[in-house]
């Protein structure tokens, strides 16, 4: 590792600037700023220490959930369901169990890395032409309502992980969220910002949401939940207890299942019993690449976890050291490296029961050199363009982690897709159905266009990092395209710059937005270049001079949530670290 570089003041001064003190050129104000600190940088804290066990989340509470079933006797992957269910509950704004799910686990026994993809279909009893049909001249499928809703694979991910690594009952792992659903929680800060956001959200699309009345009935009462409000869901709680009662079946072939057929078929929906009931999860083996020694590890489609990979792949041919972390060049190369891997995401990446990709091809170091060489170091990119395969042939989210005693690593994340999802609640279940499927493509021919029983592309993904064939850190960064982007952030803040956990995660980031996208349309090849303020004024100037479009964007919200945990592969002592930009915290005992 090297010494951590020391960052620009300009950095320091913005970030500890509050958003409304944050000007264009970021001046000085006369808002007050950081106090001191003894070590580490002035815009972070201390990473979280402990032997026995820790876990990251975006709720406090739900991290402490994950470390009483630690206590408890359970494992990793059963505090992981554990605080996952809570988060359903405490973070409805980001995920439920009417969404998706993809985990990477390490387990110590069998010393191998496993990943889970249990994500959910396309009505089987809608083709194309009748879903063309439905939304008529638009060029994309709409986030809200029926016509985007998917099968939720959540809880079926659930009893894959505990059916092949957990130790306690599932009506002990879910009892934590059960008691809060009945006696209530309050409120944290960003969740409440989220509610409101989602409300406002939800109001100027009631065209497109055949029923609103059990979404209101079951979080905006009486308006959108304030911080520091109690929120109750006792319909989720009674969804729960049958889930632990009656198990996978009681969800995907029981009463569960039975009310959504019914609610769908009332307002006019198309998914039917028989799509839950036929519905299963996929273990998959995680595709890695190795970034100066350290090996990166991400799932493969449908999910767009490979363009992190793909990302890494062509930022090692480039020494990022001889530069600041905060200067022009650093970010440029970051920026171009995303939008090339990203043309790639948007050709390639899809269900691969529907069509492969030549994922060997993607990854390796000589197509990661190839790409590499299209990157002008003084320009940005006016047009990139996918690669073509020398073969023959053929956001809102929450992340989790969570660690044990035994050296079990979990990294986890679920989604409802945009927002709270679809704005559907079925009668009396107390969770929202996702809008993932408005990930689909329109356009015939194109490897993500919608088809019946089909996986969309996902933008949810997990990471993970070996050093040396042993598990070294389990992390994830939330937030729709910016996930594979952070991923790689975060990697080059600790590898490249000798960072911290907690600061890896602090430091201001890049979000590039633009390009061909996996749902098709006419692309902004160039986008949009969003940076934090803490990027210094001077590294602004030069990258619009280099021609990239750059925009400041005071608002953390569009950064993504980050979560980690590292076991020093020599101690076995674990360090974790949350994200500042959410309401989260890490735990260890």
């Amino acid at each position: 590792m090297k010494k951590l570089l020391a960052l620009p003041l300009s950095i320091i001064l913005a970030l500890a600037t509050t958003s409304l003190a944050i000007a264009e050129h970021h001046e000085a104000t006369n808002q007050i700023g950081a106090g001191g600190r003894p070590v580490g940088a002035a815009w972070s804290r201390s990473p979280v220490y402990a032997q026995h066990g820790m876990a990251a989340t975006a709720q406090p509470l739900a991290s402490q959930v994950a470390i009483d079933i630690l206590k408890a006797g359970g494992n990793a992957v059963d505090a992981a369901i554990a605080a996952n269910a809570t988060l359903g509950l405490m973070e409805p704004t980001g995920n439920g169990i009417g969404g998706d799910l993809f985990a990477i686990i390490w387990d110590p026994e069998t010393e191998k890395l496993y990943g889970l993809n249990a994500s959910g279909r396309s009505p089987m009893g809608r083709s194309y032409d009748e879903l063309r049909e439905k939304i008529g001249d638009r060029k994309s499928i709409p986030f809200f309502g029926s016509v985007p809703v998917s099968v939720p694979g959540t809880v079926d991910g659930w009893f894959e992980l505990h059916e092949k690594f957990g130790k306690l009952p599932m009506r002990k792992i879910l009892a934590p969220a059960i008691d809060y659903a009945d006696e209530g929680f309050p409120v944290s800060p960003v969740i409440a910002y989220y509610f409101d956001f989602g409300l406002k959200r939800f109001e100027r699309n009631m065209g497109d949401i055949e029923e609103f009345e059990n979404a209101r009935a079951t979080y905006f009462e009486n308006g959108a939940p304030k911080a520091g409000d109690v929120f109750k869901n006792p319909d989720l709680g009674k969804t729960y207890r049958l889930i632990a009662k009656k198990g996978r079946d009681g969800f995907y072939k029981g009463e569960v299942a039975q009310t959504i057929d019914a609610y769908m078929k009332r307002i006019g929906g198309d998914i039917r019993y028989g799509d839950l009931a036929s519905h299963t999860s996929e273990w998959i083996d995680p595709g890695c690449v190795n970034y100066r020694g350290f090996d990166l590890c991400e799932l493969p489609p449908n999910s767009q976890g490979f363009a992190a990979l793909q990302m890494a792949n062509i930022l090692k041919n480039i020494d990022l050291t001889q530069w600041s972390r905060g200067s022009a060049e650093v970010l440029h190369y970051i920026t171009e490296a995303k939008r090339l891997a990203f043309e790639d995401l948007a050709k390639f990446y899809a269900d691969p029961d529907f069509q492969d990709a030549p994922l060997e091809w993607l990854l390796s170091d000589e197509y990661g050199k190839e790409r590499f060489a299209l990157i002008d170091p003084e320009r940005a990119m006016t047009a990139p363009a996918p690669g073509e395969p020398k073969l023959e042939g053929e956001g809102d989210t929450t992340y989790l982690t969570v660690a044990d005693k035994d050296g079990m690593m979990v990294s986890l994340i679920q989604s409802n897709y945009v927002g709270m999802g679809s704005g559907l609640v079925p009668d009396g279940l107390g969770f929202m159905l996702q809008d993932r499927g408005a990930l689909y493509s329109l356009e015939p021919g194109h490897a993500n266009v919608y088809a019946p029983n089909k996986r969309p592309f996902h933008t949810i993904i997990p990471a993970f990092v070996m050093k040396d064939g042993g598990p070294l850190m389990s992390f994830g960064l939330m937030g729709g395209g910016m996930q594979p982007q952070g991923h790689v952030q975060v990697l080059i803040n600790i590898v490249d710059y000798g960072m911290n956990l907690q600061e890896a995660g602090d430091a201001a980031r890049l979000n590039h937005d633009g390009g061909r996208k996996p749902t098709g349309g006419d692309p902004d090849l160039l986008g949009i270049l969003n940076v934090e303020p803490g990027i210094p004024a001077d590294t602004i100037s030069t990258l619009r001079n280099m021609g990239h479009n750059v925009n400041v964007v005071d608002n953390g919200a569009m950064f993504g949530g980050y979560q980690a945990i590292w076991r020093d592969p020599e101690t076995g002592v674990y360090n974790g670290a949350t994200e500042m930009r959410k309401d989260g915290t890490v735990i260890g005992y």
